[in-house]
């Protein structure tokens, strides 16, 4: 099963550095990048990650990265 496209571009999130964050992994959260507990009727489970530093992080939000939940460029190619 592939993940949903939430949007075919990176969504910019402020996050502060030791902070765990839990991105949105199938695509269904109405929360992007974020999890709302959508993935619930899926087989995706949200992915935990741990700011490295406090400032601006453009996550992922086609779900195709290859670098979750960082932005790779992937949506470039969609």
């Amino acid at each position: 099963m592939k993940a949903t496209i939430a949007q075919k571009s990176p969504i910019s999130a402020e996050l502060e550095k030791g902070k765990t964050y839990y991105w949105c992994s199938c695509g269904q959260s109405k929360k992007q990048p974020f999890c709302d507990g959508s993935h619930k009727t899926t087989s995706f489970t949200p992915m935990a990650y741990t700011a490295t530093k406090t400032g601006t992080a453009w996550l992922c939000a086609c779900k195709q990265t290859s670098s979750p939940p960082l932005c790779d460029g992937s949506h470039k190619k969609l």
